[in-house]
């Protein structure tokens, strides 16, 4: 073991410790220990796993005045999130909104011509790689420094028991076990084993090493697809969207759904719903897919680089072999609200314990097992949450779809903009955040969006925006909702600027009707 406990290392040095034990296989590395030896107190909580679930509860948990040890195969604390998932989808994400820009207006104004430009996908995937080293070297800087949190890095862990960890040839014991191992991308029922063009999220941040060529296929209809489908079809790819079902049905909202849809088609992306990727053909390296359509019959894309958007596993096999946890039938652990397994003392967050497989909740469920560890029974119910996506633009979501509300209420109000308009012409509502070229120049691409409302109890049930700017909105819209927030108070609200604010100027047009009526 290398034992860094009186080493204060800057991020300059722990970006390059990390650098290099990148570039090394990780399998037999020292790990990198800092455990203050002078603490004779036992451990209260081992996390396994030092991403978002396990960094913050351990230092939840050490704010409380226990203390817990993080144990991570990576040498770098932070888990996926800065290095396969969160940082990289938001650089493509961002990369897909500007490149989108210009398309839109190419040759118009100052912007540049893009008729038939296609841009490099690999040289955003290297600027990504040689950068992400900055976010693990300040995370592992003030876990160490400023959170004075312990940890052992850098080298797998096995499972012994309940209260026990072994890493490095060295045992660990704690009175509790907090699992947060995260998940994985999920297989294809295809073998593509040592087929070179076939990646996953995981797999083009840390094997990309060619050019891709002019199309691309990406296999499946949830977030994962469509998101880094949208980055490819901005670089000026054909890209083909492989749904075995119709995709995008994680938006519950129709109307908000065929907008996103529309728009994207609009933009040259193609949707093969109800269609299956059959085939993966090439010599160790791939050159054609073969795609069963709706119609049944077989067609042949030529292609050099496929995308598997299938979505994540819980990487739960360890925990559920060796301790005997309960999992649930896609292999998510079984947690009650107090983030308690099925086996005493052993606790789980994040990913593993499955959907919503976001930040937020990994957070809070560390946070939450924490606080259960020190004895304060304390309860997190993460099901009712609002959602979003990276397209070209910004898509939030929350609550009740307009179908499903009036399944369940007999009184549903509308409010939504642009408003449905007789004559077809476009208008450009709603106009806010970094959409005002749009709205100038191509108003029916400024954006969408939807409260939808219990008119008898004037409760706001669901919310939908397509634009940019609405993330911090929603995050603290959700549990306004929660708690029964009403076209009233909505109403009663000062806004600034933004998107999200034209839901309180809705409101407010029609806050003062004793009958409320759409819009």
């Amino acid at each position: 073991m290398v034992n860094i406990n009186q080493d204060h290392w800057t991020t300059s040095r722990w970006e390059q410790e990390i650098r290099v034990r990148l570039g090394e296989a990780t399998d037999g590395q020292a790990p990198l220990v800092n455990i203050n030896a002078d603490d004779t107190r036992e451990f209260d909580a081992i996390f396994l796993g030092g991403g978002a679930g396990g960094r913050f509860g351990a230092a939840y948990l050490r704010a409380m005045g226990g203390r817990p040890l993080i144990i991570d195969r990576w040498p770098f604390l932070g888990g996926s999130c800065p290095h396969h998932a969160c940082v990289p989808h938001h650089v493509f994400s961002d990369v897909a909104a500007q490149l989108m820009l210009e398309r839109t207006f190419s040759g118009r104004l100052w912007f540049q011509d893009m008729q038939g430009k296609m841009v490099s996908i690999r040289e955003i995937v290297e600027m990504f790689r040689r950068g992400r080293t900055g976010p693990h070297a300040f995370m592992n800087f003030q876990s160490k420094e400023q959170l004075d949190l312990e940890f052992v890095l850098g080298s797998r862990a096995r499972i012994v028991d309940a209260h026990t960890l072994a890493v490095g040839g060295q045992i660990y014991h704690a009175n509790n076990l907090v699992l947060s191992t995260g998940a994985s991308p999920k297989p294809f029922t295809i073998d593509t084993q040592g087929m070179e063009g076939v990646f996953n999220y995981a797999s083009l941040v840390d094997t990309l090493e060619y050019e891709p060529g002019p199309t691309v296929v990406v296999v499946g209809g949830g977030k994962t697809a469509i998101e880094y489908g949208c980055f490819f079809n901005a670089t000026g790819r054909r890209t083909i969207i492989v749904s075995r079902h119709q995709p995008l049905t994680m938006i519950n909202d129709a109307e908000t759904r065929a907008y996103l849809l529309e728009r994207m088609a609009e933009q040259g992306m193609e949707f093969w719903a109800n269609a299956e990727l059959t085939a993966i053909e090439g010599d160790g390296r791939v050159n054609a897919v073969a795609i069963r359509t709706i119609s049944g019959g077989i067609k042949k894309v030529e292609t050099d680089f496929v995308f598997l958007g299938l979505g994540e596993r819980p990487n739960s096999q360890e925990a559920q072999e060796t301790l005997g946890v309960e999992v649930d039938t896609n292999g998510a652990v079984k947690v009650d609200t107090r983030m308690q397994t099925s086996i005493p003392n052993v606790y789980a967050v994040g990913d593993l314990v499955g959907s919503p497989m976001e930040m937020f909740k990994a957070r809070k469920g560390g946070m939450y097992a924490a606080r259960n560890i020190m004895g304060e029974e304390a309860h997190y119910h993460f099901k009712k949450y609002p959602d979003f996506m990276h397209t070209h633009y910004e898509v939030c979501w929350l609550g009740l779809g307009e179908e499903q509300a009036r399944e369940r209420y007999r009184n549903v109000v509308v409010l939504k903009l642009p408003p449905d308009n007789p004559d077809g012409q476009s208008v450009a509502l709603p106009a806010g955040d970094r959409m005002m070229l749009y709205v100038m120049m191509k108003p029916h691409l400024s954006g969408f969006q939807k409260l939808v409302i219990d008119g008898d109890t004037r409760r706001i049930v669901g919310a939908f925006h397509v634009g940019c700017g609405a993330k911090d909105g929603f995050q603290y819209l959700a549990p306004m909702v929660r708690n029964g927030l009403t076209v009233d108070e909505l109403g009663e609200m000062d806004e600034l600027f933004l998107n999200p604010s034209y839901f309180i100027q809705l409101c407010r047009l029609r806050a003062g009707s004793k009958v409320l009526r759409g819009m």
